[in-house]
């Protein structure tokens, strides 16, 4: 399971360069690494994670295969898109089919790039599309109550489940708040999830700054890490034009350009991670002499339903689970070593499985 990912952002604040950038990078990522460009504009790249390296690297293994993260470069914001300005129709549709949104917010000074609104302030562009959402939101919540009327005379359960989450949703849009400021319980989360709420969507705020301030920010992006803060949102600091760069160097010199910056890795690498943490994400590996594999799982999964993340029948079949923590793989240089110290532990199916587990499922077909 990887993740899907909507950069959204008002025109000219660095969005296509930073989404042509991920692009050129899974591009160069092709040798190695599974990648594919679904539609023009669509672009899977590999999750970058060190360890996954190391455990091929112990194991002899002769094939890498990372996870991945599918970045969407949702087009048509203006202002007015919630009534269909622009290509408001197609942004809204676009917008529903990802996981999270990465708003990139202008952060950077330049006469010769005009803003759509004539001046540059990041807080007021989020505030642009935030709103855009909220009323696409409540128009979207008010036609669903409508349309239940019927179904809750009849005495529908599910109609009453679905009318008692809209009216949630509607008193937090109509009170200026996004729907993802609403507590929802566990019991409810899978039906709140199917209302497809866009201010729903878990946000991280892409602060697009200059090249010589991509190592330290500025007050514009200070600012939107204040406004991250209060929402409980994700904000990363990048420079799209750097991200752009790097993209088309070779490896040893994209590292001895970001030292130049005084970057120790690509922006592209902490936009991914703060996508993971923002989605409460994490990862276990498979690792053997064909292939060292990573998966994608929510923190809290059970060894089964990781299991079943490689395929149904191994959760629908799952016996146990032979795992070894990294540092143990690592430190008994493979799984040999890691049983004979003791380390290899057999877990059942109420483990939780935890970041950076190497796990080897055995289940009944």
């Amino acid at each position: 399971m990887g993740f899907r990912m909507g950069i959204v952002g008002l025109p000219n604040v660095g969005k296509s360069t930073l989404f042509n950038a991920l692009t050129r990078t899974a591009a160069a990522q092709a040798a190695n690494f599974p990648f594919c460009t679904i539609e023009p504009n669509v672009g899977e790249v590999a999750v970058p994670d060190p360890r996954l390296d190391r455990l091929a690297e112990i194991a002899g293994s002769k094939q890498i295969v990372p996870t991945r993260i599918t970045f969407v470069d949702i087009a048509g914001l203006v202002r007015g898109a919630s009534k269909g300005e622009g290509l408001g129709n197609q942004f809204l549709a676009n917008i529903r089919e990802v996981d999270a949104i990465a708003h990139v917010l202008r952060c950077f000074e330049d006469d010769d790039v005009t803003h759509v609104e004539g001046r540059v302030d990041p807080i007021a562009d989020a505030e642009t599309i935030e709103t855009e959402l909220m009323i696409a939101d409540l128009e979207s919540v008010e036609k669903r109550l409508a349309n239940l009327t019927r179904k809750l005379k009849g005495g529908d359960k599910e109609a009453a489940e679905q009318q008692r989450l809209l009216r949630a949703a509607q008193e937090a849009l109509e009170a200026g708040r996004p729907a993802r400021t609403v507590t929802v319980s566990e019991d409810d989360r899978k039906a709140w999830t199917m209302l497809q709420l866009l201010t729903a969507k878990p946000v991280l705020y892409v602060c697009n700054v200059a090249e010589d301030q991509a190592a330290t920010g500025n007050a514009h992006s200070e600012a939107v890490a204040r406004m991250a803060a209060e929402q409980g949102a994700g904000h990363v600091v990048i420079s799209a034009q750097i991200e752009e760069e790097i993209s088309q160097l070779s490896p040893e010199d994209a590292a001895m350009f970001l030292s130049e910056m005084g970057l120790e890795e690509p922006g592209l690498d902490r936009l991914i991670r703060a996508g993971y943490e923002l989605l409460g994400l994490q990862t276990y590996f498979t690792v053997g002499p064909k292939e060292a594999r990573a998966w994608t799982i929510r923190r809290g999964t059970l060894a089964p339903q990781a299991a079943g993340v490689i395929h149904g029948d191994f959760e629908r079949g799952f016996i146990r689970a032979e795992t070894i923590a990294f540092d143990d793989y690592l430190s008994g240089n493979g799984e040999a070593g890691a049983r004979e110290a003791g380390k290899l532990r057999v877990e059942g199916k109420t483990y939780e499985v935890k970041d950076g587990d190497v796990l080897h499922f055995l289940f009944n077909a």
